[in-house]
């Protein structure tokens, strides 16, 4: 089942990404955030974008979310995603069936451009990118120091639905889309 997250995911959100932080050069922050840290990010993103988990028989196995491509007003319809699964649930569909919920919802809130930074040594997840539609279009050499290496990051892109020929509707926030539309998700 796949529903949007709440503050009391933030717990289950820590245990699934701190191995990311800690372990893996998948995301790039150094500390994993704290669950309160975790209770405010959700809250916030949820102001403006979706964040969905995905709920399996022990609890939640995965979740995604949008965000902010940049701050700048003209790049308000591209947004910046990224998805994490338990490591014991990795490779059995669960991110690929977040990221396709996810974008649905990002198309009906008026959003165009999706982007996603992936470590270049990340071969894993620029496969799963590419297989939902993704293509690389830049790397950012020796971007980020972590693990005792600097590290190349590259750059996906992948459009969530053909570009208008005038300026479109600003997009949808997620809590006046998800207030419409309840029964989508």
């Amino acid at each position: 089942m796949i529903r949007v997250a709440a503050a009391d995911d933030a717990a289950e959100i820590r245990r699934i990404y701190a191995p990311a932080v800690s372990q893996e050069v998948i995301s790039f922050e150094t500390v994993v955030p704290s669950e309160r840290e975790l209770q405010l990010r959700v809250a916030t993103t949820l102001e403006r974008f979706p964040w969905l988990v995905q709920v399996g028989d022990q609890g939640l196995v995965g979740f995604a979310y949008a965000s902010s491509h940049r701050l700048r007003d003209a790049y308000r319809w591209s947004v910046e995603v990224s998805v994490y699964v338990d490591v014991d649930c990795r490779r059995q569909g669960c991110g690929r069936q977040l990221f396709e919920k996810l974008f649905a919802i990002l198309v009906l809130q008026g959003f165009y451009s999706a982007f996603a930074g992936i470590a270049v040594l990340n071969q894993t997840s620029q496969a799963f990118h590419e297989s939902l539609g993704f293509r690389q279009v830049g790397v950012f050499p020796s971007v980020a120091f972590k693990h005792g290496a600097w590290r190349d990051v590259g750059w996906w892109y992948r459009s969530l639905h053909e570009m208008p020929s005038s300026e479109p509707a600003v997009p949808i926030p997620f809590t006046q889309w998800l207030a419409a539309n309840s029964d989508c998700i």
